[in-house]
């Protein structure tokens, strides 16, 4: 019996585990539960060995999103890029696939990978996710969580609950007292966040939000659909907020379907300042979220930590502001 065949079955005997599951941790293979990884990973140590992902990191920061399919995307990628070139790096998009938590075979493949660091869009990471990553000298940084992180979860937001508020008072301003709101999915904490800054405005100024608030799923589908029907209803509202630019470009979409002018028989706001706010007709009154200052952040907070350093955790959130164009107006009514 070799040298490292005597260790490898030394290791084995201390983990409680077969020597072959001992070669699938140290070659960072899957088909290991996370308690057994964990285990293994603890003997591999006491014997000077250390797992794959502490002796080699690549050059790259992954990017994990649901889809990558839109503008919002777009500029995301474009702040982690930024990060990425300044330390001489690239980056790698996966999809976790409509679902807030990536499943455990996206686990394994960042194994695999081995990435310098990790940025999660809109992910609630579970326990044994974040210890195996953790385990394995990967940091990550969830970017606009969908959920409150927990106290050991690095996160990099934007001021929503802030943003809700400034475009309520905008309304208010302009003379707007039948207001509607559009929400983006309610599971997810900014679009609670903006809509309770949105209506704490609201309720400061004594005008009710009452049943004028539906919830969508953040798609110009939505704010097509959820625009005709409040617009359909009687004494409809003269203002609508929607808790994205892509449902708000729905909405004036719905107008227009019913042969409304907008800002004049309905103003609309939204949210985010994607490129194409600009570019709509007439151009989108909105609340501008740095989305690209956001990415930079989130991987400048990944790649900066190291693996003999823990993460620290962290929340930074970074100002919203109003940009106001051609969608909103005083009401004629």
């Amino acid at each position: 019996m070799t040298k490292s065949a005597s260790t490898l079955n030394h290791i084995a005997a201390d983990a409680d585990v077969s020597p072959s599951t001992v070669s699938k941790v140290l070659n960072g293979r899957s088909g290991v539960a996370p308690e057994t990884r964990e285990r293994v990973e603890r003997a591999l140590r006491s014997h000077g060995y250390s797992p794959p992902g502490e002796r080699r990191l690549q050059p790259f920061v992954e990017l994990v999103f649901e889809r990558v399919e839109s503008a919002f995307a777009t500029e995301i990628i474009r702040g982690v890029q930024r990060a990425a070139a300044s330390r001489g790096m690239s980056v790698v998009l996966t999809e976790s696939g409509d679902r807030h938590t990536p499943g455990p075979e996206w686990l394994d493949g960042v194994v695999q990978r081995r990435p310098s660091g990790v940025v999660l869009v809109f992910s609630n990471l579970p326990a044994d996710s974040k210890k195996g990553l953790a385990l394995r000298g990967i940091p990550f940084v969830v970017l606009d969580p969908a959920g409150d992180p927990a106290p050991d979860v690095p996160s990099v937001g934007s001021a929503n609950w802030s943003g809700g508020v400034l475009a309520a008072r905008h309304l208010l301003e302009l003379g707007h007292r039948d207001i509607a709101v559009i929400g983006g999915r309610h599971d997810m904490m900014c679009s609670r966040a903006r809509v309770a800054g949105f209506r704490s405005e609201l309720e400061g100024a004594a005008v009710p939000l009452d049943g004028a608030l539906v919830w969508g799923d953040f798609h110009r589908e939505d704010g097509v659909r959820l625009g005709l029907e409040l617009l359909r209803r009687e004494g409809r509202p003269t203002a609508i907020f929607a808790g994205n630019d892509l449902m708000a470009l729905g909405v004036l979409e719905a107008a227009r379907m019913l042969g409304l002018s907008v800002p004049h028989d309905v103003s609309v706001v939204g949210y985010d300042d994607l490129e194409v706010a600009r570019w709509s007709g007439p151009p989108l009154t909105t609340v501008r979220q740095p989305l690209a200052e956001m990415g930079e952040q989130a991987a400048l907070l990944a790649l900066d930590a190291r693996a003999d350093r823990p993460l620290r955790a962290a929340r930074v959130d970074l100002a919203t502001s109003l940009v106001v164009r051609e969608s909103t107006a005083p009401p004629r009514r």
